[in-house]
């Protein structure tokens, strides 16, 4: 039987600072239940919570008096919260559990699919839903400068993204699955990238409608966004200037309107296109979607401007997959100039960088001025063979950090003209800060 969040009138989270746990946690408590949490340390989402009076213990947790613990992938079966909560009986849910559980809730669920681009997409539709001026919840992976992580607003339509991560998005039965992409990744729960597509093709099976990138999964029936002119939303004219793009929107021939993106990258073109065809799959009219995709000013730890180190502009992106690597640094060339770009990368789980290797290297190989920092191993155990320090010896232009000193002495002769990326899902982003603060 189905999990049902009426069944129970109080819920912990083991991890409740993560971006999609604390999101959950604000959701639950609009439904009138008691929640509350424990996390390892505090951050900005644990501040929000403890600020709209949720419980949140930091460094220790007890989840005694609560009838349901809902625990992240990342967490253990021998974590002792896990192993007291099944000793006491209580109802164990996962993440992805409870997120399936909560899309029921509501009237519609546009559900976003792929290896990256889940969360600009995600807010943009957020943006669009917000200007058509529909009754909405949003579920972010990231802070949206405007809605943050969460946003609830109404019961009509849920937003949320759909992680593939040990396949839980199939978990998901949306009303609109939106699938960005199906490139390789998490390849360590699956058993092949057939495996993984697979995936894809079944999540997109299980939903009303789909919408996919032109060319990609063939097998699937689902209106296209893209590039190329054949999709069903495409874009044409596009101009960019320092970064920025701006382009005139297409559905099957008939044009819709010019839209100017406010956030940085050819690809999030892209991303605007697939939150288009969503909303249109709502019903939404252009209208809004052109109004909320400009007002979309971006999210955190993409492409953010952080601050100056020595004068030098400095970038945080989230990109920990190759091919989000490549697109950040094309950005990041285009606005640097005449100055140098110095790129600090922080590999983001061992397996990862073991099963994509080769791509890392040609995601990495061209740059000149290049730091790895030590592996943010999240869930994981080392292994040498995807360690940082293994990537580091296969690229040849760069040099390898395990103390933030490293980064201070790369770092030590940038000036004015340079422009400084840090890339990376792990603690990369607290480090650059600390740094930009510190100077």
């Amino acid at each position: 039987m189905d999990f049902s969040i009426d069944d129970y009138k109080s819920y912990y989270f083991i991890g409740i600072g993560g971006v999609s746990m604390s999101a959950l946690a604000q959701i639950l408590r609009s439904y009138g239940k008691t929640v509350g949490g424990y996390d390892r340390c505090g951050s900005v989402y644990t501040d929000d919570l403890i600020s709209e009076g949720i419980k949140v213990e930091i460094g220790r947790g007890n989840p005694q008096n609560y009838e349901v613990v809902v625990f992240t992938d990342a967490i253990s079966e021998q974590d002792p919260l896990i192993i007291y909560s099944k000793l006491s009986g209580k109802k164990l849910i996962s993440r992805g559990e409870l997120l399936s559980a909560v899309c029921k809730k509501f009237s519609k669920t546009i559900a976003v699919a792929g290896c990256h681009g889940k969360t600009t997409c995600s807010s943009m539709l957020a943006h669009i839903f917000g200007e058509a001026g529909k009754n909405f919840t949003s579920h972010i992976g990231g802070r949206d400068i405007d809605y943050s992580n969460c946003h609830i607003s109404g019961s009509d339509y849920f937003i949320t993204e759909a992680c593939e991560y040990k396949k839980n998005f199939l978990r998901i039965n949306a009303d609109v699955a939106i699938i960005l992409n199906s490139d390789a990744d998490h390849l360590d729960c699956y058993s092949s990238i057939d495996d993984l597509k697979r995936s894809y093709v079944q999540f997109a099976a299980d939903s009303k409608a789909a919408v996919k990138l032109f060319g990609d999964l063939p097998e699937v029936a689902a209106a296209t966004f893209g590039f190329d002119d054949r999709a069903d939303f495409y874009a044409k004219n596009i101009v960019g200037k320092g970064g920025k793009y701006s382009f005139t929107a297409y559905k099957t021939g008939e044009e819709l309107g010019r839209i100017s993106l406010s956030v940085y990258g050819k690809h999030n073109v892209l991303n605007a296109l697939a939150a288009i065809a969503g909303a249109d799959m709502c019903e939404i009219p252009f209208k809004y979607a052109m109004r909320g995709l400009q007002s979309f000013g971006g999210v955190e730890r993409r492409f953010e401007f952080i601050g100056k180190i020595n004068g030098a502009t400095c970038i945080a992106d989230y990109a920990h997959h190759p091919s989000e690597i490549k697109a950040a640094l094309k950005t990041a060339r285009q606005i640097c100039g005449k100055g140098t770009l110095y790129t600090v990368f922080q590999p983001h789980t061992y397996s990862r960088t073991k099963f994509l290797f080769p791509q890392f290297l040609r995601a990495l190989g061209c740059e000149k001025n290049l730091l790895i920092y030590k592996t943010y191993p999240a869930r994981e155990y080392f292994d040498d063979a995807g360690c940082a320090l293994t990537l580091s010896k296969a690229l040849p232009n760069s040099v390898y950090a395990d103390e933030i000193q490293g980064i201070c002495d790369f770092l030590m002769d940038v000036c004015a003209d340079d422009t400084v990326i840090f890339l990376g899902a792990g603690d990369i982003y607290e480090i650059a800060k600390l740094l930009v603060d510190c100077r």
